[in-house]
């Protein structure tokens, strides 16, 4: 927060829509990374008879407000950037020079440490300050030019270009954090290759009620219901092996949670569905 006011009053100081820019998502920035960390440690208490599967969905939900408030800042400095193009005024570029330099330090240190991050909501903040590296950058290539050249245009020109470009990364975050957060399949290839996994087991027929979703985005949860066409009698060591084989199979997914039910072929299946899989 107060790099960010620094930033305020160097943008009101040299003029500058690109320092000024950089401000309001660095507020935003502080805001968003502020609730990240206090959803993700909501997120790791245990589950509870309220909340079976505990908290970690709350980690998604961060990530979507948190993409959700990048957008709102992404548009804020469009609508100040753009009218410049109109009416370029030349900033104090000694200023944004000095300024630059700290900015770049000062969030491109931060992004390197969020870039070992693997949650969804990590990932996203990630964009954020990211995006600051890449607009302080566009800060220090103006300053420098306009040292030497009259171009006053290039401020909201680059302000404007690094801006579209996270904001087409951060609307492609959001839209896989909304389908995880509306719980679609996290990765419909790894769905495929559990199905085909399981059909492979010995005395396995066919398979119904697969479902599988996601935390938190690396957490998953699978649950299905399987039948098999056992022979021989259905002894309570020959369940045991069969469900044996199921995880030994499932083993390599690394779910957080799997929910198996097996039913035998002339069973009729209490949740019947016609998506049954062969």
């Amino acid at each position: 927060m107060g790099f960010t006011l620094i930033e305020f009053i160097g943008g009101w100081l040299t003029n500058s829509t690109a320092i000024m820019a950089d401000a309001v998502h660095d507020l935003g920035d502080s805001l968003s990374i502020g609730s990240a960390w206090l959803l993700n440690r909501l997120g790791r208490k245990s589950a509870n008879r309220q909340f079976t599967y505990g908290y970690r969905r709350l980690s998604l939900f961060g990530a979507l407000i948190n993409g959700l408030v990048l957008i709102a800042g992404s548009v804020w400095v469009l609508t100040e950037a753009i009218p410049r193009l109109a009416n370029p005024v030349m900033p104090v570029t000694e200023g944004m020079l000095a300024l630059a330099v700290l900015g770049v330090a000062v969030n491109g240190f931060a992004a390197y440490r969020l870039s070992k991050g693997n949650t969804l909501n990590e990932k996203v903040l990630n964009w954020h300050l990211l995006e600051d590296v890449l607009g302080w950058v566009a800060v220090l290539v103006v300053a420098i030019v306009l040292q030497f050249v009259d171009w006053p245009i290039l401020d909201p020109l680059l302000s404007i270009g690094f801006t579209l470009f996270i904001l087409v990364n951060v609307l492609r975050n959001l839209s896989t954090t909304a389908r995880l957060f509306l719980q679609a399949a996290p990765d419909s290839k790894l769905q495929n290759e559990i199905q085909d996994t399981l059909l492979k087991i010995d005395e396995l027929d066919s398979i119904h009620h697969l479902h599988l979703w996601s935390l938190d985005g690396e957490h998953h949860v699978l649950t299905a219901h399987v039948v098999t066409n056992a022979s021989k009698a259905f002894t309570a060591n020959h369940y045991a092996d069969i469900k044996l084989r199921i995880a030994n199979a499932l083993e390599q997914f690394d779910l957080a949670h799997t929910t198996i039910e097996l039913e035998l072929t002339q069973e009729h299946c209490r949740d019947e569905v016609p998506d049954k899989v062969q």
